[in-house]
């Protein structure tokens, strides 16, 4: 099925839907990972995204239930060059093309993907059109450019999760109000679009986590004496987003706070930072960092399109890492307050293993506080 995709600076590609008639708007982006297409398509922080995979092959293992990141498939359509309608893998339930389907979600095949991605790197990420409808390719366009893009919009609303808290054991998530009883840390993660990865490793470093939705307040959060707040990833502007800064601020201080993504980009303002939108982001699981506290170069998973402005850091916050293909803040601590984050994702799903240290760091932040 023919499809049309209309970019804001006047591009019109053509593909073909795999995934039967349909249509989409977001921003178009690129993500440089070989595998992990499941990882990306579950991710909440995609939302109101369009995904081109450079990797030239997609679909070729297929879907399985271990590797949902979320409950649902958060981007709005996704591009790729070939796609492989017969899995071969012992884990593979299902094709991604019916995974697409059964969550409505357009899937486009036959561009050319190393086109578009230089295209993207060039001129930024743009606003874009994807649809089996309207094959005007002035219509096209034109629709593109009157989307209202994501600057300023509060996205985490969208993701969020549901608005009960729940604890997350055994790997699957149970509604409750409160911690589970028994030994270990106490973590209370705001949900922003949380990953499913960092309630693993969390738990998995002995913790007893509870999610609580985003909205929560800082006086909710401290009723429930957590050893620790874990803050995470989560969709579009930090700058968007409602209340959720400003109860950060109150908790800055009072007890051990460990920042992922966006959850470090609001960080990042409540500390009183800016933050910039990147011109095509970073979104991959190659990307490297430099740790400035150790000299340790890792290879590390991200997927971001906005970033906090070291410029704007104050006195009392240091950075802590940057990217080394640009030059951008990675991460930051605080000088007297028990808080540190970082903008990729140590969690490695789907991604390589180099920061999973982090949480070792966020058990050692909590036992010092006692």
């Amino acid at each position: 099925m023919k499809a049309l995709i209309g970019l804001e600076d006047g591009t019109v590609m053509t593909a073909r839907s795999f995934t039967g008639p349909g249509e989409a708007v977001g921003e178009i982006v690129f993500n440089t990972s070989m595998s992990g297409y499941q990882e990306v398509l579950t991710d909440p922080s995609y939302t109101g995204q369009l995904v081109t995979m450079t990797y030239p092959m997609i679909g070729n293992y297929g879907v399985n239930r271990e590797d949902m990141e979320s409950a649902g498939v958060h981007l709005r359509a996704f591009l790729v060059r070939e796609y492989q309608d017969r899995p071969s893998n012992h884990r593979a339930t299902g094709t991604l093309a019916d995974f697409l389907k059964k969550y409505g979600v357009l899937g486009v095949e036959g561009l050319d993907t190393r086109m578009l991605t230089r295209k993207i790197r060039i001129t930024g990420a743009m606003k874009a059109l994807i649809t089996t409808e309207d094959l005007d390719p002035e219509s096209v366009v034109r629709r593109a450019r009157a989307w209202e893009g994501l600057v300023g919009r509060d996205m985490v609303a969208l993701v969020a999760g549901p608005a009960a808290r729940y604890r997350w054991e055994n790997n699957v998530p149970v509604p409750a109000d409160g911690f589970a009883e028994g030994t270990g840390f106490k973590v209370v993660a705001l949900d922003c679009g949380i990953k499913y990865n960092q309630l693993r490793l969390l738990t998995l470093k002995g913790c007893r986590v509870l999610v609580v939705p985003a909205t929560t307040s800082a006086e909710e959060i401290l009723a429930l004496q957590p050893n620790g707040v874990f803050l995470s990833n989560g969709p579009g502007d930090p700058a968007g987003v409602r209340g959720v800064v400003d109860n950060i601020r109150k908790l800055l201080g009072k007890v051990p706070i460990f920042g992922i993504c966006l959850g470090h980009q609001m960080l990042g303002l409540a500390y009183g930072a800016t933050t910039y939108k990147l011109k095509f982001g970073h979104r991959g699981g190659n990307q490297p960092v430099k740790d400035l506290l150790t000299g340790r170069v890792e290879i590390t998973s991200q997927n971001h399109g906005f970033c906090v402005d070291p410029a704007s850091l104050p006195n009392n916050v240091e950075m802590t890492h940057i990217n080394l293909n640009d030059g951008s803040l990675e991460g930051m601590r605080h000088r007297e307050w028990p808080a540190f984050s970082v903008q990729y994702h140590p969690e490695y799903a789907s991604g390589p293993h180099d920061a999973e240290y982090l949480f070792d760091r966020f058990m050692q932040m909590m036992e010092q506080a006692g």
